[in-house]
């Protein structure tokens, strides 16, 4: 059975000896197993061909004619842990041997040695690599896993613990995409998020998180797992340390603005269809690729996410591997939907609670003006009623006034004597007095005409309704 499959296809296994004969035999046998052999005659041919080839396995002989195998041995095992390592010696010195193991190699074969030996030494030492290498790889996969259930648990909690304004959607947001670019998670390169507007008329690019390079975000993600960050601290500590990286996706993201006439949009298209849609090399299978869209990311690769509620579409995600160009696979776009589904409830919810606000600041308005109406109905009320009242008083003072002025007149007329008419004429002025504040009180009281003017009907039945839902 050929042991190749235990290998990548672009590795390569090394033999360090200065015998070409020695070489020629191994690259012989190998060589019909399906490896690529090389050789290194040297310590220093070694370190170059580490320096340009994905090294697997190497054959390394202890005697070489500028460096003994034991001194190379102990840099190898530091340097390339992932690579496995047979010494080859002329002698059978057990002392050696068990030193050779204790500094990190995986076996030691003897010269001569029979091809039965060879076989089953490279056999059990690449089965062992390939054991140590995939249970790391798993192991890589178990904690991201295990991360991303955290994260999304995090965030759930956030949902539900809480009402979501327009600035913690936001927070909650920043904090998907940073899940969706982190190392211990989906490992996209950048990740964008567009929303329809409050009209549902634009596509309007929201938000957007990436780095300048791998460096900086292999940087992030480590910092967020060496403190143990929870979500509220992932949202704080993205704040607190906008790079200009991130700053250069915003401004790229802002500039997208799709009205939802433009149908065949890919954007549009994907939120129609509800359904991801994967771009490879400006190429999709389900929609039409928009040439601004490419020319806008800067980036012909890339995964489209729709973002919906149960009776609507929200707007999408985007995410590419801009800097390390590593190909989108169907378990990232898995992952990256689950990702998606969050962020559609997050948005859902928030969108719930400002409806909700709106409600209440209507009904606290309407509240607000039945309140003053009843009062101004209270202050009308007691007007007609000392309306009322003064009428009553007027009409019943105003007769015997009349009477007591008109005949002190008429007396005056008829009177000589000075102190009578003097007094006569006091009591017809004050009367006359009298008659004139019954009039202005008779004016003030009198009822006046309505002032009618045209009044929108659709208010007044939207406040009427909120009244009885």
């Amino acid at each position: 059975m050929p042991l190749s499959p235990l290998i990548q296809s672009d590795e390569v296994i090394v033999v360090v000896d200065d015998s070409r004969d020695i070489y020629n035999l191994f690259q012989e046998f190998l060589g019909r197993q399906g490896f690529t052999v090389l050789h290194a005659g040297s310590a220093a041919e070694l370190f170059h061909l580490l320096q340009t080839n994905p090294v697997a396995l190497t054959l390394l002989d202890i005697e070489l004619p500028d460096r003994n195998g034991t001194e190379i041995l102990a840099e190898l095992t530091i340097h390339y842990p992932d690579m496995a390592i047979i010494m080859i010696t002329g002698t059978a010195d057990l002392q050696t041997a068990l030193y050779c193991l204790r500094l990190g190699a995986d076996d030691y074969l003897t010269k001569p040695m029979s091809l039965a030996d060879l076989n089953r030494s490279i056999t059990s030492t690449l089965e062992k690599r390939r054991l140590v290498i995939d249970n790391r790889i798993y192991q890589q996969k178990l904690e991201a896993t295990n991360y991303r259930t955290q994260f999304l648990h995090q965030l759930n909690l956030k949902m539900n613990s809480a009402y979501l304004s327009s600035v913690e959607l936001d927070d909650v947001l920043q904090a998907i995409l940073v899940g969706i670019t982190a190392g211990e998670g989906l490992q996209f390169n950048r990740a964008f998020l567009a929303l329809f507007d409050e009209k549902h008329q634009v596509l309007q690019g929201r938000l957007a998180i990436g780095p300048s390079s791998r460096e900086e975000a292999g940087r992030v993600w480590e910092e967020i797992k060496a403190k143990d960050l929870h979500l509220n601290d992932i949202i704080e500590n993205f704040k607190n340390s906008q790079t200009d990286a991130n700053q250069q996706v915003n401004r790229i993201i802002r500039e997208l603005s799709v009205p939802v006439t433009d149908t065949s949009h890919t954007l549009l298209c994907a939120c129609a269809k509800r359904k991801s849609i994967l771009v490879e090399h400006g190429q999709s299978a389900g929609c039409p690729v928009t040439p601004e869209l490419m020319q806008l990311l800067w980036e012909d690769t890339f995964i489209i996410v729709p973002l919906f509620s149960p009776s609507q579409s929200l707007g999408v995600l985007i995410a590419d591997n801009f800097i390390t160009q590593r190909r989108i696979t169907e378990e990232d776009i898995t992952n990256l939907e689950i990702f998606a589904s969050q962020a559609s409830l997050a948005i859902e919810h928030s969108y719930l609670y400002t409806n909700m606000l709106h409600k209440m600041q209507e009904l606290e308005a309407v509240t607000q003006e039945l309140e003053n109406n009843k009062d101004r109905l209270v202050e009308a009320e007691r007007y007609a009623a000392m309306g009322h009242m003064s009428a009553q008083l007027a009409h019943a003072i105003r007769n015997p006034i009349t009477s007591i002025g008109g005949t002190a007149r008429l007396l005056s007329k008829k009177v000589t004597d000075p102190v009578i008419l003097k007094f006569l004429d006091i009591m017809a002025h004050d009367a006359a007095k009298v008659e004139s504040t019954l009039e202005d009180l008779f004016n003030f009281i009198k009822e006046k005409e309505t002032n009618k003017s045209p009044q929108p009907l659709y208010p007044l039945i939207r406040r009427s309704v909120m009244l009885l839902y």
